[in-house]
């Protein structure tokens, strides 16, 4: 009975925390902080070709860590799970990159795949 608990405590606690935050298609995601919500990027909704998400590392920790990330907003695109390519905030918490350059990397992922 002991080892059927461990190994089910072990699956869960493995099934949890092995999660991509995107794991299947083409994906782009917002980590941010609610103390940092004014600098929130606005235009992420209005990406095309892809889904999008945003997490906040102040209530979700774990995420800040497992993706490194070390300023917000941190934008990352996923591909199938897999980190592609990543825009950071300037030392003031904005980010510098516009919806046009995001949009441009979408695309090109896009484009690489044919």
């Amino acid at each position: 009975m002991k080892k059927f608990l461990f190994t089910l405590l072990l699956f869960v606690s493995t099934f949890g925390f092995g999660q991509s935050v995107c794991s299947e298609g083409l994906c782009v995601v917002e980590f941010n902080a609610s103390f940092n919500k004014a600098n929130e990027v606005e235009w992420l909704g209005s990406l095309s070709d892809c889904s999008t998400k945003r997490v906040d590392i102040a209530s979700n920790s774990k995420y800040a860590s497992k993706y490194k990330i070390v300023v917000v907003p941190t934008l990352v695109i996923f591909k199938d799970g897999e980190e592609v390519k990543r825009f950071q905030a300037n030392i003031m918490m904005t980010l510098e990159a516009t919806r046009n350059e995001l949009q441009d990397s979408v695309d090109e992922i896009i484009m690489e795949a044919f």
